[in-house]
């Protein structure tokens, strides 16, 4: 396996752009990596900078304690899987598989061993001698990940591998190379725009905004402990709830709202005056608002989503616009009144103007 080490990395391209800023991020053997963010963020840079199809404009790599900056793509065990599958059409699946080990020159008995073991790893058996058109989309991105499995290289790089299937598809193959990563456990680092695909397979998450690491943990720590607006309103689906409004008296004011954020907020006079967000999750609320540690708030239901085990409120809390998430058995009537509770425990609340979150708030989580 392999360990990665990134030391204050940065891209910048001959126009000026600078694509990724002072990365720093440690990554253990056998480690499942997600880089997310949205399009442009620099993941994909990042991505292709470890592999060697970029260069390293400033900072250090490192691979298992080696300086990696100038080592060549065929020298850092890497096996690469990409959004569009690059499989060569005018070969069948062994020989897809194959193509690899063919150019090292291994021998053709102990290639046919490895094709054979990993096409049974990734159920592909019974597809050996069909060609990538004959294929569904799962079954040709499961050959990709056989193609980059079966070199039995340190570290796996996948870019987007996922994002030309559709959604069934995408389910499926999350849990087989999450298998596969279990089974083979290389060191991965895997790239997409989509915050479910990292939720479910990663051992830690890197959120990415314009070129910047926002926050690295784990799932669950990203979910329950956002350190700023930026990863609170990209984790979670649908995102967080937020409502702007200025402390005064140790309150949340706005027009429709008025909440004493003391109990959640130990030092609420170190927030006197300020402009601040506070921020809920839409599953987070209840439709019960009796009770004490909770704020009931008041809103004007627009439209509901009946999606079976839970139905979305999109509702409104004066000029504001958020989404509650409740049983369907409880959900309220479109263009009704609507009160639910936020328990304190499930709220947050962020510095307007530097948008980091107020330390206190995170206790209750």
């Amino acid at each position: 396996m392999a360990q990665l080490s990134f030391r204050n990395i940065n891209k910048v391209y001959p126009n000026g752009f600078h694509a990724v800023h002072d990365f720093n991020l440690e990554i253990n053997d056998g480690e499942f990596i997600c880089l997310v963010g949205s399009s442009g963020c620099g993941k994909s840079t990042t991505l292709r900078m470890v592999a060697g199809l970029e260069d390293i404009t400033a900072g250090e790599f490192y691979i298992d304690g080696q300086l990696a900056n100038q080592m060549s793509s065929r020298d850092r065990g890497i096996a690469m899987v990409f959004q569009s599958y690059a499989l060569y059409p005018h070969l069948t699946v062994y020989e897809n598989l194959a193509f690899g080990l063919t150019l090292e020159g291994i021998d053709a008995d102990i290639i046919d061993e490895k094709v054979q073991a990993t096409a049974k790893i990734l159920g592909l058996t019974e597809y050996l001698e069909r060609f990538p058109r004959a294929l569904s989309g799962g079954q040709c991105q499961r050959v990709a990940v056989g193609r980059a499995l079966i070199r039995k290289v340190k570290i796996f790089l996948m870019d987007e591998p996922l994002s030309n299937l559709d959604a069934k598809q995408r389910v499926t193959m999350r849990s087989e190379i999450k298998q596969i990563h279990r089974s083979v456990g290389a060191t991965t680092i895997y790239v997409t725009h989509d915050q479910t695909e990292a939720m479910t397979m990663s051992d830690r998450i890197v959120v990415m905004n314009a070129g910047r690491i926002q926050q690295t943990g784990t799932p669950y720590e990203l979910y329950f402990y956002p350190q700023n607006l930026f990863v609170a309103g990209f984790i979670g689906e649908p995102p967080m709830n937020f409502i702007r409004g200025t402390v005064e008296g140790g309150k949340l004011k706005t027009e429709a709202l008025e909440l004493d954020l003391k109990p959640i907020v130990d030092d609420v006079a170190s927030i006197e005056g300020k402009k601040v967000v506070f921020a809920f999750r839409p599953e987070a609320i209840t439709v019960d608002t009796k009770g004490k540690d909770k704020y009931v708030i008041d809103s004007q239901v627009d439209l509901t989503e009946l999606l079976g085990d839970t139905t979305n409120v999109y509702a409104n809390v004066g000029d504001v616009n958020v989404i509650l998430k409740v049983n369907p058995h409880h959900a309220p009537e479109m263009g009704s009144a609507f009160s639910f509770a936020v328990p304190y425990n499930a709220a947050y609340v962020f510095d307007a103007e530097t948008e980091l979150v107020v330390p206190s708030s995170l206790k209750r989580h």
